[in-house]
């Protein structure tokens, strides 16, 4: 699908924008997580994000022989959209925890990965449990239970370490965001502040991987437990369909790309910018012919609107390819 194809109602920008900020209002609610309003948002601010990061993909802001020094001070918040993800889906409450997991694991595997590869930090990210792997959830725990001596001592000492470097990019955080307020913000005070903003989320990225290792035995055994425990017969007479699955949107715009990528966590799928388009635009199709069938008023002036909009404007007007 070639860029100028397609029709964005919103810049790049604008769409990675709408969903930090909302994020950020997420993050800082004294609403429960679990609440409709809050789930509502959650879901809202994760397709934002899932567009902005398809776009990312599209418009190939990213270059796999650059270092960050090289990327654009406009582009570098774009960084963070995976770890925005990642830590967004572990606010979701869906019957499937493990889907949960899996997912937020690939989010947060690819957003290490990539500032390494990028140069903007330095951590060694423990490698992934095999989808395939022979180890029973037992297996795991009984190992995790007996590390050594000095597997304790170093992971202590690590785990010591991450928690200083939080508090310094915290303090640094504040004076920055105090700068960012300023109506007018120069190129090098936003271009410290997305960094050490990356740097933060991705010592909080090594923490999360770390939980999820550990809570991902739990939610096998409770599985297991839950599955002997419910009869045969009532599995049988289930009639609603499985939930949709989650499905993690990284940075990738091909095939190859994807296969590359995708290997994060062996048993996540991901889909590149061409499947994401086709799917989107087949549920969306589908759903306006849905509401002009019901003759909804408002999806008829939609309508109408859009082919008026059609007649006035050439296709590609405007589009700079995010551009300033």
């Amino acid at each position: 699908m070639a860029a100028n194809d397609q029709v964005d109602e919103k810049k790049l920008s604008d769409l990675f924008d709408e969903g930090f900020d909302l994020f950020n209002a997420i993050s800082s609610t004294s609403e429960a997580t679990n609440s409709g309003k809050v789930q509502t948002d959650i879901k809202k601010a994760m397709r934002l994000l899932e567009d902005a990061t398809n776009l990312v993909s599209l418009v190939d802001v990213f270059s796999s022989n650059e270092t960050v020094d090289e990327v654009a001070t406009d582009n570098i918040k774009y960084f963070l959209l995976p770890a925005l993800l990642g830590t967004l889906s572990l606010k979701l409450c869906i019957e499937d925890r493990m889907q949960v997991v899996d997912t937020a694991e690939v989010y947060f595997r690819d957003f290490l990965k990539r500032c390494n590869s990028f140069a903007i930090t330095n951590i060694q990210v423990p490698a992934p449990r095999g989808a395939d792997s022979e180890q029973t959830a037992v297996e795991l725990s009984s190992a995790a239970s007996r590390p050594s001596l000095g597997m304790m001592v170093a992971a202590r000492s690590s785990k010591l370490q991450r928690f200083r470097d939080k508090q310094e990019l915290g303090e640094q955080l504040k004076s920055l965001r105090q700068s960012m307020s300023n109506l007018n913000v120069d190129d090098e005070t936003k271009r410290s502040f997305f960094l050490t903003l990356i740097r933060s989320f991705a010592l909080e990225a090594v923490d999360e991987l770390s939980s999820l290792e550990k809570e991902r035995p739990l939610i096998e055994y409770m599985m297991k437990m839950k599955k002997e425990e419910e009869p045969e017969q009532r599995r049988k007479d289930r009639r609603h369909p499985p939930p949709k699955p989650l499905k993690p949107i990284i940075i990738t715009k091909n095939e190859l790309q994807k296969q590359v990528y995708g290997l994060g966590y062996p048993s996540i799928p991901t889909m590149t910018v061409q499947e994401f388009y086709d799917k989107r635009r087949e549920l969306e199709e589908a759903e306006k012919e849905h509401r002009v069938e019901r003759d909804d008023p408002c999806e008829l002036q939609r309508a109408r609107d859009f082919d008026e909009f059609k007649d006035d404007h050439r296709r590609g007007e405007g589009n700079r390819m995010n551009r300033s």
